[in-house]
């Protein structure tokens, strides 16, 4: 029963330090991918950063391009699983406003938090040939397909402006919020204020609430103006 026992200890022993080396190797490659591209990041240089021989990789991947794969797939799967972990957290009657505003605090928490994974994605997806592109379109297409939703659910409750796409405000409020991990400092102030001015921009514009009241109501009197 103790050899037995040693020998299951082993194997889980075993089974742990592969885990480690497999994740270590992901967290190498997105830091290396996210500095200086996927094009000029060698197995080499990921090896070194492990302090491992480049041969190893071939015990968990087939190939560097397998490993941009998992980095890819990682950078926008943590990114999804915080906004919905954050959405559902809303009782079922929140107003849009509320879930879209949670859906930006999660996207913003998934970058910032998994900054190398989710910057690695956005800096090498133009990079990258054609099928590792493609391979990443699934989960790329679930997300999108997500905040659509989100925005259609939106725009039917007429909650949200109707004369621009729901697509295009999706385009608009990612694309936004993608770059801010790489030049938010916390230092400089909590990613409460962060999200709180970025979702104040998102629903209300850059101008001042009474100047677009009074916009608004001087292009009411002009329209009924034109039809007298």
């Amino acid at each position: 029963m103790i050899v037995k026992s040693q020998k299951k200890d082993k194997s889980l022993n075993t089974q742990s330090a592969e885990t480690d080396v497999y994740q270590n190797t992901l967290k190498a490659a997105a830091k290396l991918f996210r500095k200086q591209g996927y094009a000029a990041t060698t197995l080499r240089q990921i090896a070194d950063v492990l302090g491992m021989q480049a041969g190893s990789f071939y015990y968990h991947f087939k190939s560097k391009e397998e490993i941009l794969d998992k980095v890819l797939d990682a950078g926008i799967r943590v990114v999804l699983e915080e906004v919905q972990k954050r959405v559902k957290m809303l009782p079922p009657d929140a107003s849009s406003r509320d879930r879209i505003a949670a859906a930006i605090e999660g996207h913003l928490a998934g970058l910032l938090q998994h900054g190398d994974f989710t910057s690695a994605n956005i800096r090498s997806y133009g990079q990258i040939s054609e099928g590792p592109r493609k391979r990443n379109q699934p989960i790329r297409a679930v997300y999108a397909a997500y905040w659509d939703k989100l925005l259609d659910d939106a725009l039917r409750k007429g909650e949200i402006r109707s004369d621009v796409p729901p697509h295009l405000l999706r385009l608009f409020i990612i694309g936004s919020l993608n770059w801010t991990v790489e030049w938010f400092d916390p230092q400089r102030g909590p990613v409460e204020d962060l999200i709180r001015q970025i979702s104040s921009v998102v629903f209300d514009g850059l101008m001042h609430q009474e100047d677009v009241r009074s916009r608004a109501a001087r292009s009411q009197r002009r329209g009924t103006k034109a039809r007298d």
